[in-house]
């Protein structure tokens, strides 16, 4: 516990660098040895830049946030943000802020980078649209401010200059604000860092693909007032380009302001000079992240910042740690849904080096693999395209593997999909994890002390909750130790059934089986089920046969949601959440829906997928609720379910004039087919009317945009905890060929998914990635497509509203009742007809409370 003769630990800066070496002080138990202040010049906590971008997908700013609210709090630390600190005085050893002097014993600067704007003449006209960078999260709403102001015309558009990772970043950001999206690059090609010609031209390719502009090679001279947009930018022989707005992602500068005003030592071209233990020229003064350098050198990724921070909390507590040694910055990427993978020397600079290609014309494809001159060791790669290839060929090239006698067989197409590394061939010194410094070595000691699933291991080593690009090959080498070690790795839903979910769909679909007593007796073990199974093996035969699930048989299988087909809130009142199809609902449907949550003090809320839920209902109001609505022409909403929820919809071309294609009459179509299906997990849809994506298509399951000659299909997306961007999947389909490729991909997700697997985890689990997908889905390479449009066809002829059904059958209604021996409602419920408003109580209340009083 610190006191107030504690040393004071001064940190200047709070992001993901400096958050996390707030971290790594508290393992070392240096919170309790040093009073610890940190000064953030944002008024943000510490936030995730690697997934920035998805700010403007949905997640907020505390979505975005490292660690737990209260972390600083919990373990002493003070945590000042919105506060700059405008000098530091090392003989007086104080930094200065808005609010005074604040004296250091120890100091460390992570204050990263700043971006860099080049030097162009550019008008002033007061907006400053013409110099947005891509930053930070007021960055982002700048820009997002910008792209509202710029008035509606028919090619709203936005320039970003730079074409590195970040650049590429913010393109992506263009075009989710609904503006036509522009790179400008001044090198000959797209991450020139990373990329060689080749691969930057086939980057260039899948990228102009999704409808972003690509200029290479161009210069920008200067900016004037456009003609037909509000700026013109004027290139080095080149035609001028007009645009709406400009963001400048040209690349990034060490922000070293502090440590130069200071007197530290810095480099010729910037950032604050370091040793191996990351001290600066000043021995109380260390610095971390971006705004170092070493040897020459400033590392723009997060894992080398991950180290120097891991090294300096070792040098403050007294530790003997591992010094800085510099960092592989080897790094794999997803850029406008596109794999980009960069390893080693991946342009071949070594001396003697030769060169291994693969290029695909067909889907702009690219891999090279760079070896030793004599053949024995891999020194660098590059990948375009199809990142499955990335963690074998940066196993080879990190830890000096023996290549095959065919080093090309790495990179070239196998049937199976990309070949992989097996783990006894790793080192026990591989780095698996470079955002934690997790080797193999550290998962074998895991196991070693009795980790045995993989949930544990990730919270013991930290291993995969970076960036997560490790997960494949951390759960490969994980499972391998088990085994090796005589641990079976058990991939048995749960004890009374020794199958996956996989396996068990297949046994139902096989042998028909129509009931959990049918499958259980054949192939299951022990007592009648659990609540693992029991809801598993639910959704699997609705799935198949699409049977009520309100039905004798299939009622005890259901969770409390699609017992009572209805969503359980926190005060025991359930939602009511009837289907609007696209969104599109008449006034008298509006009216009667107003009507029941009046009648029934309901909680009204309009969802993000286009929906009306009332909240509040009590068990035993729920069939007559549901009476009134079917009567009023609703369906169940399937909110209770893991099953089809919402298809949300833009207004089409028939109301807005920048619409291509009738995107609501779309909508329809596919929430009428697919509603009711039910899968391992919830599924959401979208279509959107033109690329200006009003209806986020890109964030859900299955995502649908018009073209002018018909419809993107888009796949695997979602939003929540976990939120992924949909790929694009295939182009310019017409309406029956979208919905039969929609049919085999859903049917494929259902055969083949985990219990509880979201599209995209799936997705991403599936060995040959996208490529494998399409080969399945498009080009029917398992000549699957005919069955797998067969049982979708089956479910949809199967459907019927679950709660008409419900309504119909006396004895189904039986378990809509609180009590079994009571029809009085549950005096325990405060149920809320306003946010946090206590409901009035009903007249029946009111007559029930009185009897009780007088008896």
């Amino acid at each position: 516990m610190t006191t107030s003769h504690s040393p004071r630990l001064i940190v200047i800066g709070n992001g993901m660098v400096g958050h996390y070496f707030l971290e790594q002080l508290v393992e070392r138990g240096a919170h309790e040895r040093f009073a610890i202040t940190v000064f953030g010049e944002e008024r943000h906590r510490a936030y995730d830049r690697v997934h920035l971008s998805e700010y403007f997908s949905g997640r907020d700013a505390e979505g975005l946030a490292l660690g737990e609210a209260d972390f600083c709090a919990r373990h002493g630390i003070e945590l000042r943000l919105g506060e700059h600190v405008s000098t530091i005085d090392r003989s007086a050893r104080t930094v200065t802020t808005e609010r005074g002097d604040l004296p250091y014993d120890q100091l460390v600067l992570a204050t990263g980078s700043y971006p860099f704007v080049p030097q162009i003449p550019t008008v002033d006209d007061g907006t400053g649209h013409a110099g947005l960078v891509y930053r930070t999260l007021d960055d982002l709403d700048r820009i997002r401010d910008a792209a509202a102001g710029v008035a509606d015309n028919a090619h709203r558009r936005g320039v970003v200059i730079g074409g590195g990772l970040l650049g590429l970043e913010a393109a992506n950001a263009l075009t989710s604000l609904g503006l036509e999206a522009h790179v400008v690059e001044f090198a000959p090609r797209l991450m020139p860092v990373q990329l060689d010609d080749e691969g930057g031209r086939a980057l260039k390719r899948q990228i102009e693909a999704l409808g972003v502009h690509v200029h290479v090679d161009h210069a920008t001279t200067e900016i004037t007032p456009g003609e037909t947009h509000r700026y013109r930018m004027h290139f080095k022989d080149h035609e001028p380009l007009e645009t709406d707005l400009i963001v400048f992602s040209a690349g990034i500068r060490p922000q070293d302001r502090l440590a130069r005003e200071c007197g530290l030592t810095l480099g010729e071209r910037g950032g604050v000079m370091i040793n191996d233990a990351c001290v600066t020229s000043d021995p109380s003064i260390y610095a971390i992240g971006e705004c170092a350098l070493w040897s020459g050198r400033v590392f723009g990724l997060v894992a080398p910042g991950y180290t120097m921070a891991r090294t300096a909390a070792d040098q403050l507590v007294g530790l003997e740690g591992e010094p800085f040694a510099g960092a592989d910055m080897s790094t794999k990427l997803k850029l406008l849904g596109v794999d980009v993978g960069s390893i080693g020397d991946a342009h071949g600079h070594t001396e003697g080096a030769i060169s291994y290609r693969f290029i695909d014309e067909a889907t702009h494809g690219y891999r090279r693999l760079v070896v030793s001159a004599d053949g024995k060791t891999a020194l660098g790669a590059v990948l375009v395209g199809d990142n499955s290839y990335y963690d074998t060929l940066l196993q080879y090239v990190q830890n000096g593997i023996a290549l095959p006698d065919d080093p090309a067989s790495l990179i070239l197409p196998h049937s199976d999909g990309a070949p992989t590394l097996g783990a006894d061939a790793l080192p026990d010194t591989a780095m698996i994890c470079s955002c934690h410094n997790v080797s193999k070595g550290a998962v074998c000691q895991a196991v070693e002390a009795g980790c045995s699933d993989m949930a544990t291991l990730k919270a013991d080593t930290k291993a995969s909750t970076g960036c997560g690009g490790c997960t494949a090959l951390l759960k490969q080498v994980f499972e391998h130790e088990l085994e090796s070690r005589g641990i079976s790795v058990d991939k048995s839903l749960c004890e009374h059934f020794a199958y996956t979910r996989q396996e068990l769909y297949s046994l139902v679909r096989v042998e028909e089986l129509t009931s959990f007593e049918a499958l259980h007796a054949r192939h299951g073990t022990g007592q009648l089920g659990c609540d693992i199974c029991k809801p598993a093996v639910a959704s699997i035969l609705a799935s198949c046969w699409n049977a009520p699930i309100m039905d004798a048989s299939l009622v005890p299988l259901q969770d409390t949601n699609d017992t009572f087909m209805a969503n359980m809130q926190k005060n025991g009142t359930y939602s009511v959440v009837p289907r609007i199809p696209g969104g599109e609902i008449t006034p008298d449907k509006l009216i009667a829906m107003g009507a029941v949550a009046k009648k029934y003090d309901l909680y009204t809320k309009i969802t993000g997928g286009q929906r009306i839920d009332l909240f509040g209902a009590e068990l035993q109001d729920l069939p007559e609720i549901w009476r009134e609505l079917i009567d009023a022409g609703f369906e169940t909403g399937h909110a209770y379910g893991k099953s089809t929820r919402t298809v949300k919809s833009c207004v089409g071309n028939t109301w807005c004039r920048y619409g291509v294609q009738d995107s609501v009459a779309m909508a329809l179509t596919i929430e009428n087919r697919y509603k009711g299906l039910r899968s391992p997990h919830k599924l959401k849809f979208a279509v959107s009317g033109c690329t200006r994506e009003c209806a986020e298509a890109q964030s859900k399951d299955v995502g649908v945009i018009a073209t002018e000659h018909g419809w993107n299909l888009y796949v695997c997306g979602n939003g929540g905890m976990r939120p992924r961007h949909a790929e694009l999947f295939a182009t310019d389909l017409d309406d029956a060929t979208l919905l039969k490729l929609i049919d085999r991909l859903l049917m494929f997700y259902i055969r083949t998914a985990d219990r509880l697997q979201r599209t995209s985890v799936w997705r991403e689990s599936l060995e040959g990635g996208l490529d494998y997908l399409k080969d399945v889905i498009i080009h029917d390479s398992l000549g699957l497509g005919d069955t797998l449009e067969a049982q979708m066809q089956h479910v949809v002829d199967q459907y019927e509203c679950e709660w008409a059904n419900a309504l119909k059958d006396p004895e189904k209604l039986k378990r809509f009742r609180t009590f079994v021996n009571d029809s009085r409602r549950d005096p325990d419920i405060i149920a809320v007809s306003e946010r946090n408003q206590p409901r009035p109580a009903r007249p029946d209340e009111i007559k029930a409370l009185a009897v009780e009083i007088s008896s």
